[in-house]
């Protein structure tokens, strides 16, 4: 039976007289993946068996029939209340492309619906579009497009699968906001953009812009996004000293003349606050160098620390400058207090060598105690009878060593003014 079908089937394909429920059918699929043929079938038909067959559909051609619906390959579904015979063809190889008719099995001749089913490698893409970063960056993913897709769905998802991708899409223009990732469509200028807030290293990888084209296959172009490790900036240090004024420089590219341009203080730049608030702080750009001055009047100790200053507000490495800022206090006190001690150090000096000298004389004295009735004329004749006195006793002491050559010699000094004014404890303690 099948025999004979098959051969009117070839002499009508050849002569033009298949009959067609419906022209064409398209089916585009990606190689690994899987597609879904649908054929309708009109009324009346619902209880007849279906099949998928390819090419001449001779008895080896026969793919799958409603009476056996399932094998590795193929699964066939008959929903008849919609009158749509649809087959399933999985793990889809280069060899599956080609022509395909769905049948009706009836009295006679069949009614067959062409299919023609198109594969594409399910990777993309030929050209690759890099993207670096840096974690806890912002970046954008732009996409371009035709004019005529304006109005089509469009999508993006992570890995190079077209077969999956919007399955798996991270974001549609149908669903704008997913978390750090926001969608917009500028159909004006044909581009739409992804962005991704607050990157960590975890979103490097390839990512895939899609356009739906419904019946055939959907347009890709490819990203590949690499977010670096934030970190091990080469600081440039600065120093001054509390109270007076310092200047230094922040380099720019020359694309960034136009830029805006920022200095902050914090030791990392996520909690980095703005200090040009502050009136002792200064940022002015010449015009004309590519750098900038940052100027800070009367320096404090607390203006001690970390500081950033740049020309993008998107913080790549090559735009910013880090500035590591030591300040020296002023030691007023040191200034004072120094002169102040040596000075009294130098007094006590003077005043002890003065006192030893007055004790010495006072030994002298006590080993040739003076008669009363000198001590008296001393005593009336004030500090100046005093003197006499010290040359008399000094003069007696003399003559008792000369009597005594086993005795020390004294040692003959003259005496200040000063000597004698510190003798005037001696006659208080003899008077008394």
């Amino acid at each position: 039976m099948w025999r004979l079908q098959n051969l009117l089937f070839t002499l009508c394909v050849a002569l033009g007289c298949v009959i067609s429920a419906r022209g064409v059918i398209l089916v585009t699929g990606y190689v690994g993946g899987k597609v879904n043929v649908s054929c309708a079938y009109g009324h009346g038909y619902e209880s007849y068996e279906k099949y998928l067959c390819k090419d001449v559909c001779g008895d080896n051609d026969v793919l799958i029939t409603t009476s056996q619906p399932k094998n590795l390959k193929y699964s066939a579904c008959d929903d008849k209340k919609a009158r749509t015979f649809t087959v399933t063809i999985s793990d889809l190889t280069s060899e599956d492309a080609g022509k395909y008719w769905c049948g009706v099995t009836r009295t006679g001749q069949d009614i067959y619906t062409e299919v023609k089913l198109k594969l594409a490698p399910d990777s993309c893409c030929d050209t690759v579009t890099k993207i670096q970063s840096y974690e806890g960056y912002s970046e954008d993913i732009i996409c371009s497009y035709e004019p005529r897709y304006q109005n089509y769905l469009k999508y993006i998802c992570r890995g190079n699968r077209s077969s999956t991708c919007l399955q798996q899409a991270l974001i549609t223009s149908d669903n704008k906001q997913n978390g750090r990732i926001k969608f917009n469509d500028d159909k004006g200028s044909g581009k739409f953009t992804m962005t991704i807030t607050s990157l960590t290293q975890s979103d490097s990888g390839t990512y895939l812009c899609g356009v739906q084209k419904n019946s055939v296959l959907d347009v890709f172009s490819a990203v590949e996004l690499n977010v670096k490790e934030w970190c091990c900036v080469n600081p440039n240090t600065a120093s001054g000293t509390a109270g007076y004024p310092l200047t230094f420089q922040c380099p720019y590219p020359s694309q960034h003349h136009d830029n805006s341009k920022f200095l902050c203080k914090g030791d990392h730049r996520s909690n980095c606050t703005n200090v040009t608030s502050q009136s002792r702080f200064t940022v002015q750009d010449d015009g004309f160098s590519h750098f900038f001055l940052v100027m800070i009047t009367e320096l404090e100790t607390a203006d001690a620390g970390t500081y950033w200053c740049g020309s993008d507000s998107q913080w790549r490495v090559e735009n910013y400058t880090k500035v590591e800022l030591s300040v020296e206090a002023v030691h007023y006190a040191v200034y004072t207090v120094v002169p102040v001690v040596l000075l009294i150090c130098v007094l006590v000096i003077i005043y002890k060598y003065k006192c030893h000298n007055v004790r010495e004389t006072e030994a002298v004295m006590n080993r040739n105690p003076p008669k009363a009735e000198d001590v008296i004329d001393a005593e009336e004749g004030g500090i100046y009878g005093n003197q006499e006195f010290v040359v008399t006793s000094k003069q007696q002491s003399a003559l008792n060593h000369l009597d005594d050559p086993g005795g020390d010699e004294p040692d003959y000094k003259n005496f200040t003014t000063e000597e004698f004014y510190c003798n005037e404890n001696y006659h208080k303690a003899n008077k008394r």
